[in-house]
């Protein structure tokens, strides 16, 4: 072959190459981001529509019923599910995998913007599914002493300084770390929860303004009238173009209190005659606590393609420099900067005498408050940081482990090196291709990198061992080395081919698989590439190296000699021996100094490992002595060989019931979450209290780390189907150890809260760890209808069932006790006959309890909601109501009793729909076994159980998204197995060689059967996957003999002496690559730290099939080549 020539002759132009890929590798690798998982695109789009103070079935019709019939239309549409609840509509749209979701965005977008949506609505919301989307990073402004609301003081001056408290810090909150952490490179926006956030709060005299003739509404309009900033144009005077505009915006709360609202006899009523105007805050959405402590949360998202680590790092020591400023800040300072909005703050005029509105931003950073702190509460990088660090220890581990079984084979440092240089340069050389390919370094792509690391010696090993063999025969350096390569080289291409061909079904792999290993699929192609090219490259030219060239010889004599005064009698001699210095006498000083350091390493490693090679030897010598007679006798007993071999196949796949299956294994993050429900219409303090309580009981607990709660809604940007509202909320623990001692305190740590939980009346509850992979519940139960009672009959029905079983945990349904209403039903006619319609009717209503957002205060880089109410919410009831003046500018006051009637119900709190039908949705956590076998029992359960008619039960979530992945993978895996023997047919030109070599498939399937079985793993996607992988391996060892066996029979031997010699010679090979590769991923499969889950159960199937298909394929494949190749020579 000529690159094999170019490589032994032309040995500097192969080096250089080498040396550029390095280069190329190592500033492709200082480019990679890093990222936890691979990009993961869901193909699915949520609308999300507000309508406050709407109720779920109104939601229902007015917004989630016409989003749906006009987007059920849209192409490659696969499903639509929604929620309705109060206020909110959620219509997610789930595509076919592979849809251009770019595209599907523009086609939804289009259809939204066609209806006819409630003018009341908000603009519906486009959002996108990702993990990624959660916050990288969040910190909790606390303060020092602990802001507590609900003190127990009953002079209330705690309750007050409390609130004060965290209304300072939410401000500073608002107004400083939000804008200098979104300033920060990479970091995209900062979402900011809990504590107190500012509103002006008008609430009006109802009887005074009825005498007045006034309403909320012409308050409302009056004062957006007044606060307001408008550009006029522009005029030229004096040869300049003027700005001209209106600024007449409020500057104070005086300036609001003083707008003039009404004119009667020509003397002016001021709001403040009529209304209290005061700065408050706004009913609170969320209250966030850190270790029982109410804090103010600041959620922190990073960019699309940033770098999770890099980016977290910056926040942290953007944080860090608040700390230090803290201890230097000038109080006087910082007072003026946390001035309430109702007063004028530094730098700013009255209304009369305006200025430019910009001197309070001369200084950005401010350091924190007096007596408060940033703490941080989760950081995604820590774990990220931990589990690649993790990848990367196990593939240096694994590959330094198969170095030293090359050294116990080998016994020679030199051949050792020159096959350890196989590693880094095809690494290297990988991580160029990945940056080519916009591929990040995560768990992933790294995994993929330290599985192939045992796999890239192989092919150095069996072209370096033929080099030795034809040494051995007497051929000079570089004629063995260009005979050794060449006689192997297509027997190499070909093995490294069919482990290659294995990843090219990947790509028909729909789902969840096919987005989560396509970064390792890619990785360890590239790997492989690298490798077959350092073997037919790299390997040669280093075999030839004893050899040494004349301009070497006269360099190391010029350099021992030392330069002669003679010699630089001319310009050009002395140009041309600063070329020599460069060129040949420094890298020849270079040279003498690796070799030197070479071999003193190599004589310490000699003595070190001494102990190791003699045991090694002793080892290799009693198999090599034992193989030869019992293969003869095999091959006497071929049927009884074969017959056992289909028996130990079978006995194998008896075993596969009782491993279990599951999805994916679930990532032990040293942390879990509890999300609690209370009651329909439970008040947000309530929830917060219940959650308050489960801190407080847990805080001194030495196994946990920290505590994080939200009451409410909290921060969300995603469309994930959390729960929210004020009876819902989540308590977050951090624990303080991983891996396997980590998980043992989670599920002690999980039965407590269990049983603390489980003693409070009223409160549903659900455990699970955050979510990385799925969008589904581990299960999920979908009973449809159409009918509200009968579905929640259905779904006690099913829970009930459930409960029976004794297999889960965390039963919840989306099917509660409704939600407390008042109707306000009013009579048409008497309306009518009043001059009065249902929307004035409903106005009033909405402008009495809810109140009417009139206009926006301007306060630094925030605008404040200016909140119009008769009363205040909380103080309303039922009777006033019915008295409510509904016609205050009528020379006749009507009530709200004399046109309607006042009935308390129940409404659903929330509704679910599936494909445009009502469903109820069951969700549980499996408590025992796997997820698979729970699945089947519960799918037993439910065919014999009846319901009643238009009411049907079926199973969905991961069990759904599990049989989709295992169903792909089954595809992918005969398919791979086929292109495997495509590339082994052409290689051999036979249709029965690669048959015969297919055999080593089925037997390490036994392998990996026993393997999951001993280790307790259960098959998953990441399972399937090594098996796909191990298809491509195994077979290696079988091309590598069964070439050899028909070169030795083209030569002449006899078909058993073929064998015989064949398998004898390929022996030291064939264990040198299956032991390189087993060492190389056994770090991976101990299953140690960060990350360890989804790496663990491809290495434990990896190395389970090679260890048995390499001891089965040594007797085996030998035994079925004799039986089925009766001719000399198989050809198509």
């Amino acid at each position: 072959m000529r690159l094999i020539d170019i490589a032994t002759e032309r040995r500097v132009t192969i080096g250089m190459a080498m040396i550029a890929i390095v280069i190329f590798g190592l500033v492709a690798l200082s480019r990679l981001s890093v990222t936890l998982l691979p990009d993961l695109s869901y193909p699915t789009l949520t609308i999300r529509t507000d309508l406050s103070g709407t109720a779920p079935e109104e939601i229902e019709t007015l917004i989630t019923k016409p989003i749906e019939e006009s987007s059920g239309v849209i192409k490659n549409l696969k499903r639509v599910r929604s929620v309705s609840k109060a206020g909110q509509s959620d219509v997610t749209l789930e595509f076919n995998w592979g849809t251009n979701m770019d595209l599907a965005s523009v086609d939804v977008r289009e259809k939204i913007d066609l209806l006819n949506l409630p003018e009341e609505a908000g603009k519906p919301l486009l959002l996108r599914f990702d993990p990624g989307s959660e916050p990288i990073i969040r910190y909790a402004l606390v303060a020092s002493s602990g802001a507590t609301p609900e003190s127990d003081d009953p002079s209330g001056a705690s309750l007050e300084s409390s609130i004060e408290t965290l209304k300072r810090l939410r401000r500073f909150a608002d107004e400083r770390l939000k804008t200098d952490l979104e300033a920060i490179d990479g970091a995209a926006s900062v979402k900011i929860s809990g504590g107190f956030e500012d509103e002006i709060l008008i609430t009006v005299d109802q009887e005074n303004l009825s005498q007045k003739g006034l309403s909320i509404q012409s308050i409302a309009d009056r004062l957006q009238q007044e606060n307001i900033n408008m550009s006029g144009g522009q005029i030229e005077e004096d040869q300049r173009r003027l700005q001209v505009r209106t600024v007449n915006q409020f500057e104070s709360l005086d300036d609001i209190k003083n707008t003039i609202i009404a004119i009667n006899d020509s003397r002016p009523t001021y709001l403040y005659e009529v209304a209290k105007v005061e700065m408050l805050y706004k009913q609170r959405k969320a209250i966030f606590r850190v270790n029982g402590n109410e804090a103010i949360e600041l959620a922190i998202y990073k960019e699309g393609d940033a770098n999770t680590v890099q980016v977290a790092k910056r926040i942290r020591n953007a944080v860090e420099s608040y700390a230090a400023q803290k201890q230097a800040s000038d109080p006087d300072k910082e007072k003026s900067d946390a001035e309430d909005p109702d007063g004028k703050p530094s730098g700013q005029q009255s209304r009369n005498n305006r200025g430019d509105g910009q001197g309070f931003m001369a200084s950005r950073k401010q350091p924190l408050p007096a007596g408060s702190d940033l703490k941080l509460v989760q950081d995604q990088s820590v774990f990220i940081a931990d589990a690649i660090s993790q990848v990367r220890s196990a593939a240096v581990l694994g590959g330094l482990l198969a170095i030293f079984v090359l050294y116990g084979f080998l016994r020679d440092a030199r051949s050792t090196w020159i096959i350890g240089l196989t590693i880094p340069v095809s690494v290297i050389g990988t991580f160029f291709l990945m940056y080519q390919m916009d591929l990040s370094l995560n768990i992933m792509s790294l995994g993929g990198i330290a599985l192939a690391i045992g796999l890239l010696v192989d092919n150095s090993i069996v072209v370096l061992e033929n080099i030795a063999q034809k040494r051995e025969k007497g051929l000079d350096q570089v004629q063995a080395a260009k005979e050794g390569t060449t006689q192997v080289a297509m027997a190499v291409t070909a093995s490294t081919f069919t482990t290659v061909a294995v990843f090219f079904p990947m790509v028909f792999v729909s789902g969840i698989a096919g987005q989560l290993f396509k970064d390792q699929a890619l990785t360890v192609s590239f790997a492989l590439i690298f490798s077959l090219i350092v073997a037919l490259t790299l390997i040669p030219m280093l075999s030839t190296l004893g050899t040494t060239r004349r301009f070497e010889q006269d360099a190391e004599h010029e350099l021992a000699q030392g330069f002669k005064p003679d010699d630089y009698g001319s310009i050009k001699k002395g140009f041309s021996y600063i070329g020599r210095l460069f060129l040949v006498w420094i890298p020849v000083l270079i040279t003498k100094i690796i070799q030197t350091v070479f071999k003193l390493v190599s004589t310490l490693l000699h003595y070190v490992l001494k102990p190791f090679v003699w045991v090694f030897n002793r080892l290799y010598t009693l198999i090599a002595r034992l193989y030869a007679p019992f293969l003869t006798w095999s091959l006497g007993n071929r049927s009884l060989i074969v017959a056992t071999s289909i028996m130990a196949f079978a006995a194998s796949l008896s075993l596969v019931p009782r491993l279990g299956t599951e999805l994916i294994p679930q990532l032990a993050q040293g942390e879990f979450y509890a999300d609690i429900r209370l009651q329909p219409g439970t008040p947000i303090s309530s929830t917060d209290s219940v959650l308050r309580q489960a801190q407080e009981n847990m805080r001194n607990d030495d196994r946990i780390k920290l505590l994080a709660s939200v009451a409410g809604t909290g921060n969300r940007l995603d469309a994930a189907p959390v729960d929210s509202g004020d009876n819902a909320g989540r308590l977050n623990v951090q624990i303080n150890k991983a891996g396997q001692q980590g998980n043992r305190i989670e599920n002690g740590l999980r039965n407590d809260l269990r049983e603390q939980l489980s003693g409070l009346p009223g409160v549903a509850y659900e455990f699970g760890t955050p979510e990385l992979v799925s969008f589904s519940t581990p299960l999920q139960v979908v009973i449809g209808g159409y009918d509200l009672d009968q579905l929640q009959a259905a779904s006690q029905q099913v829970i009930q069932l459930m409960q029976n079983t004794g297999l889960f945990s965390d039963i919840r349904s989306t099917i509660e006790q409704g939600q407390p209403e008042i109707h306000i039903i009013a009579d048409t006619q008497k309306a009518t006959a009043l001059g009065l319609n249902e929307r004035d009717i409903a106005n009033s209503v909405v402008n009495k309890v809810r109140g009417k957002i009139a206009t926006k205060y301007s306060w630094r880089d925030r605008k404040i909601d200016v909140l119009i109410r008769s009363l205040d919410a909380t103080d309303t009831s039922r009777e006033e109501i019915n008295k409510l003046i509904i016609n205050p500018q009528s020379d006749r006051p009507v009530p709200l009793s004399s046109v309607a009637s006042i009935e308390e119900s129940l409404g659903p709190s929330s509704i679910n729909r599936i494909d445009q039908r009502r469903v109820a949705l069951i969700s549980a956590n499996v408590l025992d076994g796997d997820l698979g076998s729970a699945v089947d029992i519960l799918d037993n359960e439910l065919k014999q159980s009846s319901f009643p008619t238009g009411i049907n039960a079926e199973i969905k979530g991961q069990s759904e998204e599990m049989q989709e992945a295992f169903k792909s993978l089954q595809f992918a895996m005969l398919f791979a197995i086929f292109l495997v023997y495509l590339v082994m047919a052409s290689q051999f030109e036979s249709l029965v060689h690669p048959f015969v070599i297919l055999f080593t498939i089925p037997l390490a399937l036994i392998g990996s059967i026993l393997a999951l079985y001993v280790t307790g793993t259960t098959i998953n996607v990441v399972a399937l996957i090594g098996l796909i992988m191990l298809a491509g391996i195994v077979v290696n060892n079988g091309i590598v003999l069964i070439d050899l066996i028909n070169q030795l029979r083209a030569a002449g031997l006899a078909k058993t002496q073929a064998i015989l010699e064949g398998s004898r010679d390929r022996l030291r090979p064939i264990l040198m690559t299956a032991m390189t590769t087993i060492l190389g991923l056994l770090p991976m499969a101990i299953g140690v730290g960060e990350g360890a889950e989804i790496r663990a159960p491809m290495a434990i199937t990896v190395i389970g099939g090679m260890l048995v298909a390499t001891l089965l394929t040594l007797i085996v494949i030998p035994v079925v080549y004799s039986l089925l190749d009766n001719k000399r020579y198989q050809s198509v």
